[in-house]
């Protein structure tokens, strides 16, 4: 096992000043903190473990966003811990590398060394490209990969040699070998996207899914981000009122309480192995506003972990009520799945394709009641045709 200590510089905890609460579990006392004054800790029963990235050198028209980790750390460390179960770790920053590929590298190494141990890092960037480097710890343990972005735009560049935080997804498509499975974006804004990107998109079967319907059905994101491996959020999918820390910053977006929403569903999914909060920039901040909200959605997202609950079908698993369903023209039955204990929904998507070994952990497709309800309709259910296009 690589020693990621060699990649990651402490926390100037001196630089942190906030106000204490005596007698109370602040986050900045609860935490396993690697600082100048501990050496590097153990990680052993870590559960999360918080890593900042100070790199902005491929940051598109927003400088100053690798400032954002010691700046997030400031609002994060006074909120409460509630979680005694749950032990989290900070282990610092990464160290800038003198090339950009050095620190892409670092971060792919630390992080494919966190999910190998179980552990979930939590990055605080830095610049959107930085999803990459986290494509990649999964591309080293030859894994297909679910990414999720929270997103305004679809980052995929205009050709495919172009790469910066707005144009990372091209090289992820590109690669070869390619571990992609799927990639989903939560929230583009139609008037900032290419008709021909949103086609495109659609057809890479890539699952994408405009603000405002997501706004409008909020309820809807949490199977979507259910199905997540990864899950990129980009500041800038927040509206500016409520995150005005950004370069690119939009007056529409989610609300400050809609992104901590979908904060919390990222923790709650147990398939979820690695969170990062990308693009705020302190000097476009206003009264710590998104300092503050990028915390409460760390805590948000720490909350969901606390509270996952496992049920993750498997096959002939007693957990599920199973309702077999026929749509009309159709040849496969649509297998749908409800959890007795959590009431959440579920497609068996296996349809005897079990010896396929390389898609095992994609059987099982998270959906909704509507889903369900569209089948018997007559309506094949979208996410049921997209999967079922790349299973066979």
């Amino acid at each position: 096992m690589i020693d990621v200590s060699l990649f990651l510089e402490p926390v100037e905890i001196e630089n942190i000043r906030f106000k204490t609460s005596a007698g109370q579990n602040q986050l900045a006392n609860s935490l396993i903190i690697y600082s100048e004054q501990h050496k590097f800790p153990a990680v052993d029963g870590v559960s999360v473990a918080i890593i900042g990235v100070a790199e902005e050198r491929n940051a598109l028209d927003n400088t100053g966003c690798m400032h954002a980790p010691a700046y997030v750390r400031q609002a994060l460390y006074p909120l409460f811990d509630h979680w005694p179960n749950l032990l989290i770790a900070d282990l610092g920053d990464i160290r800038a590398g003198n090339s950009i590929d050095d620190t892409y590298f670092a971060l792919s190494q630390v992080v494919e060394a966190l999910i190998s141990q179980n552990i979930i890092p939590l990055v605080i960037g830095g610049s959107n490209d930085l999803v990459y480097s986290l494509y990649q710890a999964y591309e080293n343990q030859g894994r297909l990969v679910n990414i999720l972005a929270i997103d305004p735009l679809f980052d995929i560049g205009q050709d495919e040699n172009e790469f910066h935080s707005k144009a990372y997804l091209s090289r992820i498509i590109m690669q070869q070998p390619n571990y992609l499975f799927n990639f989903t974006n939560i929230g583009y804004q139609n008037y900032y996207v290419d008709a021909k990107a949103v086609e495109l998109m659609k057809n890479l079967l890539f699952d994408v899914w405009r603000l405002g319907f997501i706004r409008s059905n909020m309820e809807e994101a949490e199977p979507v981000i259910r199905s997540a491996d990864m899950v990129s959020f980009d500041i800038g999918a927040v509206r500016g009122c409520d995150a005005p820390a950004n370069g690119l910053v939009n007056p529409n977006g989610f609300t400050g309480e809609e992104a901590c929403r979908l904060a919390r569903y990222a923790g709650m999914n147990e398939k979820l192995s690695c969170f990062g909060l990308f693009e705020i920039n302190p000097a476009y901040d206003t009264h710590e506003l998104t300092a503050k909200l990028a915390a409460q959605m760390i805590w948000y997202f720490l909350d969901g972990v606390a509270n996952r609950i496992p049920d993750t079908p498997k096959h002939h698993d007693t957990r599920f009520a199973q309702y077999i369903v026929r749509v009309e023209g159709q040849d496969e039955e649509l297998i749908f799945l409800k959890s007795k204990k959590t009431g959440r929904w579920w497609m068996d998507m296996s349809m005897g394709q079990q010896h396929q070994e390389k898609y095992k952990r994609q059987y099982f497709v998270p959906c909704s009641k509507k889903d369900y309800e569209s089948a018997l309709n007559d309506e094949l259910p979208d996410r049921w045709w997209q999967f079922y296009q790349k299973l066979m």
